[in-house]
């Protein structure tokens, strides 16, 4: 017997031992009208999606009062409408297209057909432009029940990418050869339960994974891109595997070297900004004694750039995913979706995530912070290494940050001024810190003998419309600087 066979026998008992019919589930014995069926699927898919279900089901050969199971007549193979085969038939006149299937089986000597129905997903199922629902055990219109069409509409807001299944019907002791089980319970600083059923409990209450009708599992996207050993093991998930690209000088046509990391996100995380310190290139500093090297980029930086990049991805997108880029004097990170926040007030609004069951949990295991102060902390390392705030670049598509190296002050391009003069002035509105010249001077490195610097820097800044005086009345010596959105 295949293995496709005992999944639907095993999927089949256990639907019969269901008290009564659900919402999502319909026995027939051998009631073939193609019209009618075609209503079902559309009242099944669409009751799938309410019920936070995958799939729905017509199982032919069940008694509908007493489950048994009694065998039917009808084969899908075998019905035509015209010279038109039913499947074909049914094809047309569902809308939007419905990726069903028929499935013939036999179960103790009697000929079995059960029809897998995926649920309504963006748009509500509907037949011959009639979209239908189920009521109890009853098919009615949907335009009869504006409730119940309410929350189908509101449902499919409520489906995230991250809560989609990403691999079905396997067992336990499978789900524990592919999730990195093991990790959950370190990050969460949880001991380690003593048997596997423990373990799988845990899973399903993080959503990690789900239990399907026939009792096996299946692994959710987030589950598999925060645990996996492997997320080549997982088709549509691969290529959302962490890049890391280092290049010699300053261009793209020189890669040194490129690492992979396909383990979840939860796994590797450390992993990943350790390794992306070691590549990074150290400063040389010879000054009356023994050479010393210096990190270029702090490791704050690094570390808040790997998280925005994972839990501001679109994973919608399809053969991108996230990369970090290492340059001989500036690091890249890059993700695919636009930023969902203006570029000129990534400090001071409130955090906004794509996907908030990722965020959520990583933020629970301290990878990233809970009132999304992501790009605050990045501002805080640079300025600790006196170099440019971070640049964050974004189009419909993408989204790319960059962090840039100076040996000095004077080596600084116009725009890497003016940005941080703007953001360290955001940061410190934020936090409540008045900025004056001396602050700024400080935040560039910059000697007070020099203060003429910054006062171009500033008066170039006001210029362009990004800080304003916070009193315009002040002495020119008691001047204090805010955002122009203060």
């Amino acid at each position: 017997m295949s293995a496709e066979q005992e999944y639907y026998i095993s999927l089949i008992e256990r639907l019969c031992h269901f008290s009564n019919e659900t919402e999502w589930l319909e026995f027939k014995v051998n009631n073939d009208e193609p019209s009618l069926i075609g209503e079902y699927v559309s009242a099944l898919s669409n009751s799938a999606t309410i019920c936070e279900k995958e799939k729905a089901y017509m199982i032919w050969g069940i008694d509908d009062s007493t489950h048994e199971i009694v065998g039917t007549s009808f084969s899908p193979k075998q019905t035509k409408i015209g010279n038109e085969e039913l499947e074909n038939w049914l094809l047309r006149a569902l809308k939007p297209r419905v990726d069903f299937k028929f499935f013939e089986i036999s179960i103790n000597g009697v000929n079995v057909v059960i029809m897998e129905i995926p649920r309504a997903n963006n748009h509500p199922t509907r037949f011959k432009e009639t979209e239908y629902i189920r009521v109890g055990s009853y098919k009615k219109k949907l335009k009869d029940f504006p409730e119940k069409e309410r929350k189908l509409w509101l449902s499919f807001e409520q489906k995230p990418f991250e809560l989609m299944i990403a691999l079905e019907n396997i067992t336990s002791s499978r789900v524990t050869e592919l999730l990195d089980c093991a990790a959950y319970y370190t990050l969460m600083n949880l001991p380690l339960p003593s048997n596997r059923d423990g373990i799988i409990h845990n899973m399903l209450d993080e959503q990690f994974i789900i239990e399907m009708d026939n009792g096996n599992y299946a692994i959710t996207n987030m589950g598999a891109l925060l645990f996996a050993k492997n997320l080549n093991d997982f088709s549509h998930l691969k290529r959302k595997s962490i890049r890391v690209i280092q290049y010699r000088g300053t261009g793209r046509t020189n890669a040194i070297r490129e690492q992979v990391f396909s383990k979840g996100y939860a796994v590797q995380f450390s992993d990943i900004t350790d390794y992306v310190m070691t590549i990074i290139p150290q400063e040389e500093e010879i000054d009356g004694g023994p050479r010393e090297e210096h990190i270029m980029f702090p490791k704050k930086a690094v570390r808040e750039m790997v998280g925005n990049m994972i839990i501001h991805q679109d994973l919608t997108v399809h053969g991108n995913g996230p990369m970090m880029e290492v340059f001989d004097t500036r690091v890249e990170s890059s993700n695919p979706g636009n930023l969902l926040v203006e570029v000129n007030r990534i400090i001071d609004t409130a955090p906004h995530s794509r996907n908030e069951y990722i965020a959520s949990f990583l933020r629970i295991v301290k990878i990233c912070e809970e009132r999304g102060s992501g790009f605050d902390r990045m501002e805080e390392g640079m300025n600790e290494l006196k170099i440019p705030a971070p640049k964050v670049e974004t189009a419909e598509d993408f989204t790319r940050t960059k962090l840039y190296w100076y040996k000095n002050f004077g080596e600084w391009k116009k725009e890497d001024k003016i940005r941080t003069c703007y953001l360290y002035t955001c940061y410190c509105y934020v936090n409540e810190i008045e900025v004056s010249n001396a602050v700024l001077r400080n935040r560039f490195g910059i000697e007070e003998k020099n203060k003429a610097m910054v006062s171009r820097v500033i008066k170039e800044t006001m210029k362009l419309g990004f800080i304003k005086l916070a009193d315009n009345s002040a002495p020119t010596k008691m001047r204090r600087y805010i955002p122009y959105w203060a």
